[in-house]
């Protein structure tokens, strides 16, 4: 991760989160969230487990049976698109969108590229050569970012867009499951973030919330904490951090819906060896995750914002909503996982 220092503000003018007496956060729940009719279903016919992933998806999920998008892609575990290939597969996919649609899920794991761009943030965007000039660069502005809009593709133009991988049928029937169960609501569990040893990847510490602050109605408290590692908590709803690898997942217990990521420079790229990628959280029992594609340097507003994501969340917004607007540069990240998943949005 190559050190950067941030130049343009804060961007905390643009929050709405507050704090009141009795270190509790003021959030209004809005109990809004996208709905399966605005959701299509990405499937690669020429991938069999892609097929039957997105089939069980749609089902679980109540997706009209007209809302899957079936398109053509090698299968050969490549992970990157080149422009003429994915040109190809945003005209296939689009042809086949209405108005209505307000977000896409991937079913499948590879490509998650488009060069330095990650396929998410491309086929909501468009390819953005520039960001690939110098990915340390700033990227362009998220219009979604922190926002309350309920509608994105109606409102700023872009449609949200997940990757639901699929290494085996198992584990992707095992993250949809914990999304739709998610549903149900949570009695008690608490948002977890560490401020690490490696400074240049807590970067964004300075933007977690205050240790034992709560959200009254969410049932959601807040564990800030000076630690490179969480062991043993059972509770996790939200956890961040900021290291190249992470210890200890496999004593945790991640609620149905949990939100987890870690700020290193290619937690995006999902066939990497020398970082966790975001496929560790989603193993381990993580819901949604994020991670880049590329070397990002340390610019927070190319990672999920603490205190956006939390706000959003616990104010009923869906997993894929809560981390969209949470990313204010998102061109190089990835967003994986089930993203209709909203334990607040009872």
């Amino acid at each position: 991760m190559r050190h950067f220092v941030c130049s343009i503000g804060l961007l905390m003018a643009v929050m709405q989160c507050v704090f009141a007496a009795g270190n509790s956060l003021l959030i209004t729940p809005s109990r809004s969230h996208l709905t399966p009719d605005e959701v299509a279903v990405v499937v690669n016919d020429a991938d069999a487990l892609s097929v039957k992933v997105g089939e069980y998806y749609r089902v679980a999920r109540g997706i009209p049976a007209k809302n899957i998008v079936h398109v053509t892609l090698p299968t050969a575990g490549k992970a990157k698109l080149g422009l003429a290939d994915f040109t190809r597969l945003k005209w296939e996919i689009e042809t086949q969108l209405n108005a209505s649609i307000q977000a896409l899920v991937l079913v499948w794991k590879t490509p998650y590229a488009v060069d330095c761009n990650s396929i998410t943030s491309a086929l909501s965007f468009g390819y953005d050569p520039e960001q690939c000039k110098n990915t340390c660069a700033a990227g362009k502005l998220n219009p979604y970012f922190n926002t309350a809009s309920r509608k994105p593709f109606t409102d700023v133009g872009i449609r949200l867009t997940m990757l639901l991988p699929t290494e085996t049928f198992a584990q992707a029937k095992s993250l949809i499951d914990r999304g739709v169960v998610s549903d149900m609501g949570v009695f008690r569990s608490t948002a977890y973030y560490l401020n690490t040893s490696d400074k240049a990847r807590s970067i964004r510490a300075q933007y977690f919330p205050p240790n034992g602050a709560s959200i009254p109605g969410s049932g959601l408290g807040i564990m800030t904490m000076q630690s490179d590692k969480l062991l043993g908590a059972q509770d996790v709803m939200i956890y961040q951090t900021g290291l190249p690898w992470v210890e200890g997942l496999e004593t945790l217990k991640f609620l149905p819906g949990a939100l987890a990521d870690h700020l290193t420079s290619f937690g995006g790229d999902l066939n990497g060896k020398h970082q966790a990628t975001a496929l560790h959280w989603l193993n381990a029992g993580a819901t949604a995750s994020y991670g880049t594609v590329s070397e990002p340097c340390n610019h927070w507003q190319k990672f999920p914002h603490p205190m956006v994501m939390l706000k959003w969340y616990s104010m009923g917004n869906s997993a894929i909503e809560a981390y969209w607007k949470s990313v204010a540069w998102p061109i190089q990240g990835l967003f994986v996982g089930e993203p209709l998943a909203a334990p607040f949005g009872r």
